[in-house]
């Protein structure tokens, strides 16, 4: 797949013929091949596919700590080189949180390093988003008192009170038991109905990339190379069997497409 070579105002990153390796100690890995995509303002874009496949390699080069071997990646029209606070990273681990700063001040540092916010403005905006997941009662407390689903709650609200052009979230539901995941999930789609933020969201569940995603990305087994890119399901969609459908779908796509090398392979 070929992202359109028409410009559009919409498009907001611009992933062009990427490539990332990385070494080991005794090899060069190829995490994934010329992959090529379009996140446009706005989207809840995943990154679906299986373990291996190059997903939180290619976030990580898209949050600039990796540059490609191959390839560019653009945000806004110029080329990603480094971190930026324009591109806040949600991780997967609960330890992201300062331990020693209570929940309001992890909030805060970010607004605090970047130099964008101070004092009072940095401690406001803190407040609204702490507001916004529903921690405001714990923004005393230290991060050793809240659950697991509570702190990746802080790393959201901090993620979005820097307001990045875009939120990168890095499979933030894995370690969760299946029901605090689902109440997350249905928090972020709330606070996306709100702000109508950009996230590229990394997961390797297809019921979580349905029900979160208004565009999926599937990606090949190692070393990663887009199979196809798909609509999700509209917001306001009312059709039940839309899920069941979409399912199928991603299903066939990812594993006939697995099946096929496995055979060329063994040819």
């Amino acid at each position: 797949m070929n992202p359109s070579t028409s410009p559009n105002p919409q498009v907001l990153l611009d992933v062009r013929g990427v490539t990332l390796q990385y070494k080991t100690q005794n090899h060069l890995v190829t995490a994934t091949y010329r992959v090529d995509f379009q996140v446009c303002k706005s989207d809840r874009y995943i990154l679906l596919g299986p373990s291996g496949c190059g997903k939180s390699t290619l976030l990580k080069a898209i949050g600039g700590f990796l540059t490609p071997a191959e390839g560019e990646i653009m945000l806004k029209g110029a080329a990603i080189s480094k971190p930026g606070y324009d591109r806040m990273m949600v991780f997967q681990e609960f330890d992201q949180l300062l331990p020693w700063k209570t929940v309001k001040q992890n909030v805060m540092f970010p607004l605090l390093s970047s130099g964008k916010w101070k004092g009072r403005a940095a401690e406001d905006k803190a407040v609204c988003y702490l507001e916004k997941v529903g921690l405001m009662k714990f923004a005393n407390h230290y991060p050793h008192m809240l659950s697991g689903g509570m702190k990746q709650r802080v790393a959201i609200a901090r993620g979005m009170a820097m307001e990045p052009d875009v939120l990168l979230m890095d499979e933030p539901y894995a370690a969760l038991d299946a029901l605090t995941r689902r109440k997350m999930q249905d928090e972020l789609l709330h606070l996306w109905d709100d702000t109508h933020f950009t996230v590229i969201f990394v997961t390797h569940s297809i019921p979580e990339a349905i029900k979160l995603g208004n565009r999926i990305l599937l990606l090949s087994p190692h070393p990663g190379q887009v199979r196809a890119e798909l609509e999700g399901r509209s917001r306001d969609s009312t059709d039940r069997d839309e899920a069941g459908r979409l399912e199928a779908k991603i299903n066939d796509l990812l594993f006939a497409g697995e099946n096929m090398n496995q055979e060329a392979q063994h040819a």
